[in-house]
């Protein structure tokens, strides 16, 4: 999003966002200035955030011998890293019983099903089909028997002692606790809890817990000696497939008491007394130690005491964080420099965005000393104005410098820091292009909040930082966006005012049909509200091709022409009954009615309030052209000696902009296009080359930065949409009577050439190219010819008398286009 000229500065801000021409004065005053803001910046975030000073850290790390006694200047405690806190905590959980609920019933649930499916065995072993009957039923339990292990059910003697057996196993066994096994891998104490259906609990030593192989390598112990493996393999199936377990792990209660324990944990290692030691001189710096001085610096720094003993000390520290500053932020100031010259030059600009820095610098000073989360920086309001005014790459680039500043301030460092903050913050510069109007701020509230989240999430996993801190970041960084996203909007009628930007927000709402001037323009001027439409469709197009600023074009073409509705009647868009008042009007009267449209325009549109660098469409797209019909007119009748060339003239500027440029050509070609008979694609072509040579011919775009490149690619987009525009249609049979009317009219007039001068060369000068002569004369640009009607000379009836070909002025109904 690129920012648009609005007002141009004028007394002193006009001076200093002049481009110097000497290197002295005027080159050491304008890149002084921005320096001094450089410089200034860096001191302001040194003063209100400085980096760790205290000299107790310092001179010292680890393995080192400490030289003076240290003391604590303030009372202190030494937290546990993230990693041993989590390594204390896992310690707490794995010391907790795990509990265990009895099911006492699960024995007898587990005996009448047993015995329920082995009395149907015995059924089905005394049947006619006696092996058969056996093996289905065993087969209906997913028990794959082999022939020898179901002549064993046949048997009565052996399936009554296998019967026997595990009913026995089961009555016996089962009371004692049977557990599954992946609940017993949850033990990880010598005793768990057991808690009876009644809610009485008592604790048991684990390993008299039987597991399902213990269970069933129990009940096999049982069988007689010398029992067949398929005998005891029958069995063991047998058990597998109704086993109940009369111990269930209650996984609710056990994660409720390991989490008691875990929050039971302190995370204090040590706590220090004001005057206590820290380090006795000529010990060793342990890690230990090292930790205990950065907590007493940290602590030291939340109360706003952080300093050192010797004032020459403290000042290099206070220097040392001065150039880090200055180098950080002059990355950012390099971009600008090398590649937002724009910006760099515009003083009002480069001002704002100096505010914008100092008062971000000033919210984290108050972050930083009220203990306040680091997700409340608010990053993202300065990501979403400078994204919004300028571009998001600009505004990524102070983000990253910003996010880095704020990294290195005691009570911010680490990746709980950084992470989000950066990634809010680049949220915010690039979520800007996925929203055009302001209704949609909260799409890009979403963006920034989501990014803010995964930031706290990630580096949180990382870190092992504890739920209730994640929860906490996340509720201060929405409630930060929110805040952030409504003060940048907010305060975006200030930022236009103050800068003379126009962001495509407002444009947008100035591209409003409902506005005062657009209604009115439609309802009294609706022959030219419908050009305005037309030609911006094409300077839209047109605008894209080349990488110019198509919404500007789109808005700015809107208004172009709506001086015109003050005297609608006077151009031939607005007049229906094909009458011409300018057939009664001396040349002179004509042509300041005609040049009347852009002053009045510009004067209609200042009163609106428009923004502008929209006026700037109403004011340049002309030019400073000569309204050349009108010209050469008096000079036949009063002759050249007698006239003033400035009244024939429009007002100007010429074109400044890619986009003003684009509106001058986009509006003759459109209103060329529609007076040209029979447009083939040839022919308009070759119209589109005309009309652009005679413009760079009459020195209208020698001030606009275009290049002959782009100039190629505008008329070749040009020929593409007015190709589709004025394509062949299909003669219906139901209006053939119409078509043919018209066809011959056409015919007619394509019959006899055109007399008269061309537009390009009256409005440029004797040199100017002149378009191409062709059966039918094409209205070229501004104030060229129409086609003379049998062998009648041109007149104004027949020229486009609206400035830059606004509209063709007819005298006869049958003249019309």
């Amino acid at each position: 999003m690129s920012p648009q000229r609005g007002s141009r500065p004028n007394g002193a801000f006009a001076a200093l966002s002049r481009p110097p021409e000497a290197t002295w004065p005027e080159g050491v005053i304008h890149h002084g200035i921005r320096i001094l803001f450089l410089l200034g910046l860096a001191a302001l975030a040194t003063l209100l955030n400085p980096l760790p000073g205290d000299d107790t850290l310092a001179r010292y790390t680890t393995e080192m011998i400490a030289q003076e006694d240290v003391l604590a200047r303030v009372p202190f405690d030494v937290p546990l890293s993230g990693t041993e806190l989590d390594r204390a905590r896992n310690e707490a959980r794995a010391s907790v019983p795990v509990t265990f609920d009895e099911r006492p019933q699960a024995t007898d649930s587990m005996t009448a099903r047993l015995d329920l499916f082995l009395g149907r065995i015995a059924a089905a072993a005394t049947s006619e089909n006696g092996a058969a009957a056996v093996t289905r039923l065993l087969s209906d339990r997913s028990i794959e028997a082999s022939p020898s292990q179901v002549e064993l059910f046949l048997d009565p003697e052996e399936f009554g002692r296998i019967r026997t057996t595990a009913l026995d196993a089961i009555s016996d066994l089962l009371p004692l606790g049977v557990a599954d096994g992946p609940d017993l891998r949850e033990i990880s104490t010598p005793t768990v809890t057991v808690r009876s259906p009644d809610g009485m609990e008592r604790s048991r030593q684990a390993d008299e817990i039987l597991s399902a192989p213990d269970f069933y390598g129990e009940a096999v112990s049982r069988l007689p000696p010398g029992a067949s493996p398929d005998v005891q393999e029958i069995l063991r199936l047998l058990l597998i497939q109704h086993v109940e377990f009369t111990y269930r792990l209650n996984t609710p209660a056990t994660d409720a008491d390991r989490e008691s324990a875990a929050r039971a944990v302190p995370t204090i290692r040590r706590s220090y007394l004001q005057n206590e030691a820290i380090v006795r001189s000529n010990d060793q710096i342990t890690p230990e130690i090292l930790e205990a001085l950065t907590a007493h610096q940290n602590a030291l720094a939340s109360q706003g005491l952080l300093s050192t003993e010797e004032g020459r000390a403290s000042f290099a520290a206070l220097g040392g964080s001065w150039l880090l500053n200055v180098l950080l932020l002059g990355v950012f100031g390099m971009l600008v420099f090398l590649f937002r010259k724009e910006v760099y030059t515009n003083f009002r600009w480069i001002l704002l965005v100096a505010i914008l820095i100092a008062v971000y610098f000033g919210a984290e000073s108050i972050v930083l000393r009220s203990g306040w989360p680091v997700e409340a920086l608010p990053i993202a309001f300065v990501a979403l104005s400078v994204a919004i005014l300028w571009d998001g790459r600009m505004a990524l680039v102070l983000v990253m410098t910003l996010a880095v500043i704020s990294g290195l301030q005691p009570g911010f460092t680490g990746m709980n820091a950084l992470v989000p903050t950066l990634l809010g913050g680049a949220a915010g510069a690039l979520s800007v292009r996925a929203v055009r109007r302001r209704s949609q701020t909260w799409i890009f509230i979403a963006i920034i909040a989501a990014a803010y989240a995964a930031g706290i999430l990630s580096a949180g996993l990382i870190t092992g930082r504890d739920g209730a801190s994640i929860l906490i970041a996340l509720g201060a960084a929405a409630g930060n966006t929110i805040l952030s996203a409504i003060v940048a909007m907010g305060f975006l009628p200030v930022y236009e005012w103050f800068t003379g930007i126009t962001s495509e927000q407002t444009l947008l709402e100035w591209a409003d049909p409902h506005r005062s001037l657009l209604k009115r323009l439609s309802m009294e001027a609706p022959g030219t509200y419908a050009h305005s439409i037309n030609v911006a469709n094409l300077a839209e197009n047109a605008a894209d091709e080349i990488g110019a600023n198509s919404l500007l074009c789109r808005v700015g073409m809107y208004y172009h022409d709506v001086g015109k509705m003050l005297k609608p009647h006077y151009f031939v868009e607005n007049q229906p009954d094909g009458r011409n008042p300018h057939d009664r009007l001396k040349p002179d009267t004509s042509a300041a009615i005609v040049k009347a449209h852009v002053t009045e325009g510009a004067r209609l549109a200042r009163e609106a309030k428009v923004p502008d660098v929209i006026v700037d469409f109403i004011e340049e797209h002309h030019g400073d052209q000569r309204i050349g019909f009108f010209w050469e007119k008096a000079k036949t009748e009063f002759g050249e000696d007698q006239l003033n060339v400035a009244d024939f003239t429009y007002p100007g500027p010429k074109p400044r902009s890619r986009e003003t440029a684009i509106a001058m050509l986009a509006d003759s070609v459109e209103s060329a296009t529609r007076a040209l008979q029979d447009p083939t694609p040839e022919r308009i072509v070759e119209l589109i080359d005309g009309i652009v040579d005679g413009k760079i011919a009459a020195g209208q775009l020698e001030d606009a930065p275009l290049t002959f490149q782009e100039l190629t690619r505008i008329k070749a987009q040009f020929a593409k949409v007015l190709g589709g525009v004025h394509h062949q249609r299909i003669d219906y049979p139901q209006t053939r009577h119409l078509t043919e009317s018209r066809g011959g009219a056409a015919a007619a007039s394509a019959a006899t050439p055109a007399e008269g001068v061309g537009a390009e060369a009256a409005a440029a000068s004797e040199s100017a190219p002149a378009v191409p002569s062709e059966p039918e004369a094409v209205a070229q640009d501004g104030d060229s010819e129409r086609p003379a009607r049998s062998g009648r000379p041109a007149d104004e009836s027949q020229l486009d008398l609206a400035g830059d070909l606004d509209e063709p002025v007819a005298a006869e109904p049958d003249e019309v286009s």
